[in-house]
């Protein structure tokens, strides 16, 4: 299936087919490459798990389009910042839609209602929703609820986030175009799976010695021992030969058939399928450090070249799903990356004296993001004064300027006038 199809196929297909992303499930190796098979590769799970998560743990809020203040008096903001519905949390929430988009690329939610007032979005299982075109060119999803049933819902009752692709119904899904590496990888892990559990000894033969005749049942009465003695739990102990044979075997060490060269391989591989610097996972390739300002540089490149696109991607699908025309033009969704971006001690202490002395944030607002209690007079905006004049430097106290900060001079009074003309 082309990638395009959802877009330029209509003339192949009916409106009323449903859409899918499902590629050619074939693999080169032969393994079936499933979201749970995938999981089950260290470095699959390590990617996921870390999108998922630290998406899912960003703060999203609901402001004032005009003024930028956080307005968590909206129905809206409750769902999406504290718990969208009975049973999970946000961060539960969020995480699970950012895991379904990176094996699946789509993630559903229905929608549920009190009167015109949306309460609650309720997870659904991507591998029971197909999305259909209907005759009068509305999106509409058909969903298999274990517990409810089957249902047909148009676009009003299911919030639907697509990732990557090219404009059709559904997004592309990553498992299904990586197949191929996946399938690699999941080859590789067996044969060292196997090569381990068979004693690092992949065959082996067994030859005559010289002069010595053996029968074809004293053949067989030793394949039959070779099997007591094979297997890692058997690895190390000596086996005794019967009179007349001697051993020769064919090992295989990892090195040697470059079994760590190519998982390894496959690290870095399967983590341009889903985005994420090989480091940021635990995987430093060769001649790269683990800490420092490189892996610094590199934690804020995946916030701008990866996590900024997909939360985008989150934002707008909000705000065009779940709020009206009329709420878009009042309000927007935005995720609080700060946490991200977050220095060390000295560095943040640096960061906040800039922005007190520049008059960009006042003092209170800078201890709010410690977590530390306002203060008396710490909401007026300041800004240093040493730019005047040397000859004016200290002549005014600090009580007599209009803010009560620096040493800014005031114009001096103009003398009163003469009485009586004088």
């Amino acid at each position: 299936m082309s990638i395009f199809d959802g877009i330029l196929g209509r003339r192949k297909v009916k409106l009323t087919d449903p859409a899918t992303t499902h590629v050619d499930t074939s693999t080169w190796s032969g393994k079936a490459t499933s979201p749970d098979a995938v999981l089950q590769l260290a470095t699959a799970w390590a990617c996921v798990r870390l999108n998922s998560r630290t998406m899912g743990s960003l703060p999203l809020k609901l402001h004032d389009a005009k003024t930028g203040e956080v307005e968590n008096g909206h129905p809206l903001y409750a769902i999406l910042h504290d718990s969208p519905n009975a049973d999970q949390t946000a961060m539960e929430f969020w995480e699970g839609m950012f895991a379904c988009l990176n094996l699946r690329g789509n993630a559903y939610a229905e929608k549920v209602f009190s009167g015109q007032t949306l309460i609650a979005l309720n997870a659904m299982n991507p591998d029971a929703t197909s999305v259909y075109r209907a005759s009068d060119g509305s999106r509409r999803y058909r969903y298999n609820d274990p517990t409810t049933g089957s249902h047909d819902w148009g676009e009003d009752k299911v919030f639907h986030l697509r990732g990557f692709g090219a404009g059709g119904l559904m997004g592309l899904s990553p498992i299904g175009y990586g197949r191929q590496t996946l399938g690699t990888a999941l080859a590789a892990d067996e044969v060292a799976g196997r090569t381990f559990g068979d004693g690092l000894h992949v065959s082996g033969f067994a030859e005559d010695m010289p002069g010595a005749k053996t029968t074809h049942k004293q053949r067989e009465e030793l394949v039959e021992l070779f099997d007591k003695f094979s297997g890692s739990r058997r690895a190390g102990k000596v086996m005794p030969l019967p009179p007349g044979f001697s051993f020769k075997a064919l090992g295989m060490n990892p090195e040697d058939a470059q079994l760590l060269q190519t998982r390894g391989f496959h690290v870095e591989e399967i983590c341009r399928w889903f985005g994420t610097f090989p480091i940021l996972i635990g995987h430093a390739s060769q001649g790269q450090t683990m800490w420092g300002t490189g892996v610094e540089s590199i934690n804020l490149a995946w916030l701008t070249l990866y996590l900024g696109p997909e939360l985008e991607r989150v934002e707008q699908a909000i705000e065009k799903q779940l709020m009206s025309p009329a709420e878009r033009s009042r309000f927007y969704v935005e995720h609080n990356v700060d946490a991200l971006l977050r220095a060390d001690s000295a560095g943040r202490a640096a960061i906040m004296s800039v922005q007190a002395q520049n008059g960009l944030k006042t003092r209170n607002e800078l201890r709010k993001k410690e977590n530390d209690p306002p203060l008396p007079g710490g909401d007026i905006l300041t800004v240093q004064s040493n730019l005047v004049p040397l000859e004016m430097l200290g002549k005014l106290p600090p009580s007599q300027t209009p803010d009560g900060f620096g040493t800014m001079p005031r114009k001096p009074k103009p003398e009163p006038a003469p009485e009586n003309g004088k």
